[in-house]
């Protein structure tokens, strides 16, 4: 494995490839069971990935959390821990966002009881709630660092704005958000500002709800429950479009004798400014393969095979986006 990278100037290190244990609630995921979600992150701590990544909404009650102590804490000393705070689930399992201070911090305390831990490395508010001003939750999370219930203090799912605004209230060490290889909206201005104020960046979405992993062919038949459908990448000239890009990108991983994943996991993590790429998976041959794709280098051709099909999608695909 790479050596483990900084978040922030917080002094915590993380693996370049973590789990993102969002698959593992089984809310929008199919045939999810606790016997292959223990399984799962058992193997990705095994494969020395060393940083997992939950939410407090992470199931309809919690379910990922509370894995995550029955499957691995006993090790607790191999990995760090971010969860996120801000968004729940009603009775009618209806999701709300919620940024007043009492809710973070009572969702905060409920996530610790269910890791079964005194405080998280990486503590997120997890999207800022557009009833509450952003400085109020910010001071929150603040409040909860000192308190030592966090190490570190992250916002997702925000924009630029949002982020320094946040910043200017709480010191941010991370920021996480949707990133791939065709999904690269941060580029332009969040990342350069992160990398100027030495800020982590944590990429969810690497492949693209599964599209990037390569192992759905043009004519694949999705289950009518799974919630994929409700995405447009899943349909008509855009998912034409993405397996164009496939198609390119089988041809680099022959040439390197890597999967499809594994040249897309490559490739985001060594961005610029990425820190950490979050690789979700619901069984352990999964994120075995995706750890598979750290301790090694894309070759600058197989760089400039990737840029060029990158280019064409883009052309195809912006009266579309």
């Amino acid at each position: 494995m790479s050596a483990s990278r900084p978040i922030g100037d917080s002094g915590l290190f993380v693996s370049p490839v973590a789990m993102g244990c969002w698959p593992i609630a089984g809310v929008t995921s199919l045939h999810v069971n606790d016997a292959d979600s223990i399984a799962t992150l058992q193997a990705a701590l095994d494969q020395g990935l060393t940083h997992f990544d939950t939410a407090h909404c992470y199931g309809y009650d919690g379910e990922s959390e509370s894995l995550i102590a029955r499957a691995i804490g006993h090790r607790r000393n191999e990995f760090s821990i971010a969860t996120k705070t801000g968004i729940a689930y009603d009775n009618q399992r209806n999701r709300i966002t919620d940024g007043r201070p009492a809710t973070l911090r009572r969702h905060c305390e409920i996530s610790l009881r269910r890791l079964n831990v005194d405080r998280v490395e990486l503590l997120y508010l997890h999207a800022p709630d557009p009833h509450v001003p952003l400085a109020e939750s910010a001071a929150m999370l603040d409040e909860l660092r000192r308190e030592g219930k966090a190490m570190a203090i992250g916002l997702s799912n925000a924009s630029l704005d949002e982020i320094q605004s946040f910043h200017s209230i709480c010191r941010l060490s991370a920021v996480q958000l949707k990133y791939n290889l065709l999904q690269r909206e941060i580029e332009s201005a969040i990342i350069p500002w992160c990398q100027h104020n030495s800020l982590a960046v944590v990429v969810f979405w690497p492949l693209m709800k599964g599209i990037l992993a390569g192992r759905m062919a043009r004519d694949h038949v999705f289950e009518p429950a799974d919630p994929r459908l409700r995405y447009p990448i899943f349909h008509g000239r855009l998912w034409q479009a993405n397996q164009d890009v496939l198609d390119a990108l089988g041809v680099v991983a022959n040439n390197c004798g890597k999967t499809i994943a594994q040249v897309v996991v490559n490739w985001t993590m060594h961005r610029p400014g990425i820190t950490s790429v979050l690789c979700g998976a619901k069984r352990p041959w999964q994120i075995i393969e995706t750890a598979a794709a750290d301790g090694w280098r894309l070759d600058p051709s197989d760089e400039q095979q990737i840029a060029a099909a990158y280019a064409r999608w883009l052309e195809e695909t912006s009266s579309l986006l």
